[in-house]
């Protein structure tokens, strides 16, 4: 099996890719920048942007199926930078796919698609997308997940995974933020509930993309469904923070700050950025607020019944394996 990854440097991508080469899978990846991880590893580094038809195409060419993993992340920017990375990128996969008879299609989506702003406790994949969002990138990334699903047909199958909270050794982004911001004191509890929340490995999440690839195929049951990806296990939002934290050896958060008081903070950080063309992330979001402040855990039954998906690492296991990591290489980077 020939298989493509985007964002195959990425967090994530890198444990597909890793995930796949112990198959003894022929992979390529297609990013914005080479990886020396990826050559390490042997892969095939194909450059370019997701917006360029011509060299999507010609990423996809030969493959038999594509794992699309590249996205514009984060919670601040221009809506149209957004769309043109994560929905016009999509599109311009889907074409690639279809132009070289390529039959299957594995989407990597995110629940905050469907997040409401509101508590979200054990729903499954038939809760609605919003009729509004609050950030640039889960509008975005919904819309693609849609675009995805409906590209489903007799000759391409397409199915859309939704990861939540992505955490382990290599991680890029989340951790490492965290991490500065509660050595610069910046890091508060948002209100005093303790809201539920899923997380999920980042080798079990590269599981569920193996295991939904297996099953793919035009006609077959998971083709044209999303599924949520987790742990099965949810808990504590600052808890989960704390235990990241600690692996890390940074300071613990015990200072909180009410959810009205974030909320106005956010704003007022918000208008300034705005007002000031600052293209820089504010120090909060309300969209952060309400993420960090509500209950959002999922029901991944549908995944345990039609991927066969089981998380093979436990909390447990995770954290002192990334502890382990981190303890080689401090700057984040060991994988």
């Amino acid at each position: 099996m020939k298989a493509l990854v985007t964002g195959g440097g990425g967090f994530l991508g890198q444990a597909i890719v890793r995930a796949l080469l112990a198959r003894g899978a022929t992979v390529r990846s297609f990013s914005r920048q080479a990886h020396e991880a990826l050559h390490v590893l042997g892969v095939e580094q194909l450059r370019g942007d997701l917006v360029d038809a011509a060299a999507m195409s010609a990423a996809v060419a030969g493959c038999d199926v594509v794992f699309h993993v590249a996205a514009k992340p984060g919670i601040w920017g221009a809506y149209a930078v957004y769309h043109q990375t994560n929905v016009t990128g999509t599109l311009n996969v889907i074409a690639a796919c279809r132009q070289h008879a390529v039959r299957r299609l594995v989407y990597t989506s995110s629940p905050s698609v469907v997040f409401d702003g509101h508590d979200m406790e054990g729903v499954d994949e038939s809760v609605p997308y919003p009729s509004h969002f609050e950030a640039h990138y889960p509008h975005t990334k919904a819309l693609a997940e849609q675009a995805v699903l409906a590209a489903n047909d007799a000759q391409l199958a397409t199915v859309s995974l939704r990861p939540h909270l992505i955490w382990g050794p290599g991680d890029n982004h989340l951790l490492p933020r965290m991490v500065a911001r509660a050595r610069s004191g910046q890091l508060r509890r948002i209100g005093a509930r303790p809201n539920l929340i899923d997380t999920v490995h980042v080798d079990n999440a590269a599981d569920a993309h193996l295991l939904a690839a297996d099953r793919l195929a035009p006609g077959a049951a998971i083709a044209g469904r999303a599924y949520f990806i987790s742990q099965g296990a949810p808990v504590p939002m600052w808890d989960m923070v704390n235990h990241l934290l600690g692996a890390a050896g940074a300071p613990l958060v015990t200072k909180s700050v009410p959810v009205p008081m974030a909320l106005a903070l956010a704003w007022v950080f918000e208008t300034l950025h705005r007002l000031t063309s600052n293209p820089a992330e504010p120090r909060l979001t309300r969209f952060v607020v309400r993420e960090m402040s509500t209950a959002h855990w999922f029901d991944i039954s549908a995944a345990r019944r039609d991927l066969g998906y089981a998380p093979r690492i436990s909390m447990a296991d995770g954290l002192a394996q990334l502890r382990t990591a981190l303890h080689a290489d401090p700057a984040g980077r060991s994988t």
